[in-house]
């Protein structure tokens, strides 16, 4: 069996790329946005952290979180975003897909793929390279020709704040920077 090394960084900042199960298109559905939203809302108000920046793609979605001083544990944050947003979405009508009766006997379901992958920013560079790759990822995926396109990004939050202009990203800021799918 694999073995999964995570690195654990007390107020550390880290990406993550988290994908639907067999990449099912739920996440940019009415439904899939509002359940993510409540989600979000509801296991930061308990384990807080500092959301740096997001993306939903259809199948997956990629975000930086910046946990405060002390703390470390994203894995407890990413379980119960995981379970939370399982839970109403299918209490919501969502559908599942069917898990395998491995996955079964685990008691996993067919909403999200097992696991995360989680990448811990080392300095600003970093930080500016996952955040641009964050944003830019609606391009590389082809869903729209303009970063400022695409509705369900942190992006808009960073124009507003000056930190973009809003026509950034006509070429891609960080060629051959490439994060798990």
């Amino acid at each position: 069996m694999r073995r999964y090394i995570r690195v654990y960084v007390p107020g550390g900042t880290y990406f993550f790329t988290v994908v639907a199960y067999n990449r099912r298109s739920i996440l940019t559905s009415d439904l899939g946005r509002r359940c993510l939203r409540d989600t979000f809302r509801s296991v930061r108000s308990q384990w807080p952290w500092n959301m740096v920046a997001i993306v939903l793609l259809p199948d997956h979605l990629h975000t930086v979180w910046t946990l405060l001083p002390g703390d470390a544990d994203y894995s407890l944050r990413m379980q119960k975003v995981k379970e939370r947003f399982t839970k109403a979405f299918l209490a919501a009508g969502g559908h599942e897909s069917a898990p395998t009766a491995a996955e079964t006997q685990y008691g996993r379901r067919g909403v999200w793929q097992p696991r995360f992958w989680e990448h811990t920013v080392r300095d600003e560079g970093d930080l500016k390279r996952c955040v641009d790759y964050v944003h830019w990822n609606p391009v590389k995926h082809g869903l729209v020709e303009r970063v400022a396109d695409y509705p369900w990004s942190s992006f808009h939050r960073y124009v507003r704040i000056g930190e973009y202009a809003s026509d950034w990203g006509h070429v891609d800021p960080c060629p051959g920077f490439e994060m798990p799918e």
